[in-house]
């Protein structure tokens, strides 16, 4: 039987590794085979077939039909599908239901005192890295401004205030349900984003300032290092700083700006 890798390697996406691939799309070109048959069709060593076969029985692909020699039938692929599917969820149900069970456990207030304590101790330099393209760029610009206390200034280009305006609108809202104090400065001339963010921020055009960077409270600044208008989205990246006299300087830069706006 000749089956094309990348029809194998699709199979992936079912949970199966290579050796349950090729076993089950071999029982499946045969209907019923034995072990040895199907080692044989699928090239997988006889030493390990029986294992593999067990394995692809358990997670319902196959079904050992009873007698001698023993042989397996094959369960029908849509079957199969819905078998995957209802695992996936049951996992998934189960994961999320530890994962409330710790937020409500003193395990977490533990995890919590220890960050807590350790922070303090970290030097500033530590608490500095480099954030790499832009979807990992907004997830951290995301969680800093969920976790804003008191303010949030934002610096962006027009085409950034558009993307921002979709990518990060969950963030300003949490945040000013908080009662965070939201302002925005974008280049450019006033688009569609301006009003789409006016009821969650304060909105100000900045002539031909290209700098695009995010201060929160005061203490942390995120700082985009190129110019987005000439930069694929995979290659853009920032600097992350959590020191306190480094993100001071940024918001004395933004605020000058601000006002002359």
């Amino acid at each position: 039987m000749i089956v094309q890798k990348e029809f194998l390697a699709r199979l992936k996406d079912f949970g199966l590794n290579s050796y349950e691939a090729n076993l089950w799309t071999a029982l499946l070109s045969r209907g019923v085979a034995t072990a040895g048959e199907l080692s044989d069709i699928a090239n997988v060593p006889r030493s390990r077939s029986y294992d593999v076969l067990e394995s692809l029985e358990r997670k319902g692909f196959v079904i050992m039909k009873l007698g001698k020699p023993i042989k397996y039938i094959a369960v029908p692929p849509q079957e199969v599908l819905e078998r995957v599917k209802k695992s996936i969820k049951e996992d998934a149900d189960r994961q999320a239901t530890m994962i409330d069970g710790l937020r409500k456990s003193d395990i977490l207030n533990d995890l919590s005192s220890l960050y807590t304590q350790g922070i303090h101790l970290v030097e500033p330099v530590d608490l500095t890295g480099v954030v790499k393209s832009r979807p990992n760029l907004y997830s951290h610009i995301g969680a800093a401004i969920k976790n804003a206390q008191k303010s949030v200034l934002l610096m962006t280009s027009e085409s950034g205030l558009v993307r921002k305006s979709d990518e990060l609108r969950p963030a300003f809202q949490k945040a000013k349900e908080k009662g965070v104090s939201i302002k925005i400065l974008a280049s450019g001339k006033p688009t569609a984003a301006f009003k789409a963010l006016a009821g969650l921020a304060q909105v100000k055009q900045a002539e031909m300032v290209p700098a695009r960077f995010v201060v929160i409270d005061g203490k942390q600044v995120i700082c985009m290092v190129l110019d987005d208008a000439q930069i694929h989205p995979n290659y853009d990246f920032g600097v992350w700083a959590n020191t306190e006299s480094f993100a001071k300087g940024f918001e004395n830069i933004f605020k000058l700006i601000w006002d002359k706006s």
